[in-house]
């Protein structure tokens, strides 16, 4: 089990590939799971489902804007208060932000957004690597997605708060590394659930299209044939948080079926 005896904190609980890697944290043996979101019924559904697991893995729901420098502190305090120490934090906490043009792009909405995406998992990594400083390691993994390597029209704001983390994320893997704390991050392209369906749904109508239609336009530029799944996803951050993963630092691994290939 990759996480066996683990505390794990995730944060961006919800339908998605939050849950996902929460259960997907629970199969691989975590002892605790900390579970935080802004919704609190999002966190006791995630806690009911690992329960229904019968992994034995313990849960603990903190209501957690990561927005806010003292909601991230009281995250990781009730961590270490609870269980003696944080092994691992997934940044997986976002907020889209609004879609349109240039001509029609909202900056006071920008700031919005990299207050969670940049700023929020930021203050999130701080506060626990604090508590992983003094017991002498630990792991996190923040959550990116492929729009900052394959820009998508209209989606600006959250490409460019992404595109922050990015370079953030870099500077945090270098300073930590000599704390024994590997800072790593996973690049999601494209994930059929909640978030797409939706996604599908909403943009079916303006396309004169199916929803249907619109994943299989989607897919047609994935070379697996198939959009992968937030379950089949989630394991990719896994692997980073386990001691597997031991001598990686810095590392951007791509999770996208290969829709998306560097070069060099």
């Amino acid at each position: 089990m990759l996480l066996k005896n683990k505390i794990i904190i995730i944060s961006g609980i919800g339908p998605g590939l939050g849950i996902e890697l929460a259960l997907c944290a629970a199969r691989e043996g975590a002892k605790a799971i900390v579970l935080a979101a802004r919704t609190a019924s999002k966190l006791s559904d995630a806690a009911k489902q690992i329960k229904a697991l019968g992994s034995g893995t313990e849960t603990l729901e903190v209501v957690t804007d990561i927005s806010k420098t003292e909601d991230c502190d009281n995250l990781a305090k009730k961590t270490v208060d609870a269980f003696g120490r944080i092994d691992g934090l997934i940044n997986s906490a976002y907020i889209p932000g609004s879609f349109g043009s240039w001509e029609k792009w909202k900056f006071e909405d920008w700031k919005k957004t990299l207050d969670v995406n940049l700023f929020g998992s930021l203050q999130l990594s701080r506060s626990v690597a604090r508590y992983m400083k003094t017991q002498g390691g630990g792991a996190i993994v923040m959550v990116n997605s492929m729009v900052t390597k394959r820009v998508i029209g209209n989606q600006a704001g959250y490409a460019t708060s992404k595109g922050a983390l990015t370079v953030a994320t870099k500077a945090l893997a270098l300073e930590l590394a000599p704390l024994k704390i590997r800072v790593n991050t996973c690049y999601m392209g494209w994930m059929w659930g909640a978030s797409v369906k939706t996604y599908c749904e909403m943009a079916a109508p303006a396309m004169n299209c199916k929803p249907e239609d619109i994943k299989r336009g989607i897919e047609k530029n994935i070379p697996l044939g198939e959009m992968p799944t937030d379950a089949e996803s989630a394991p990719a951050c896994i692997f980073l948080l386990s001691d597997y993963a031991k001598p990686i630092v810095g590392a951007q691994l791509d999770v996208n079926g290969g829709e998306y290939l560097p070069m060099g």
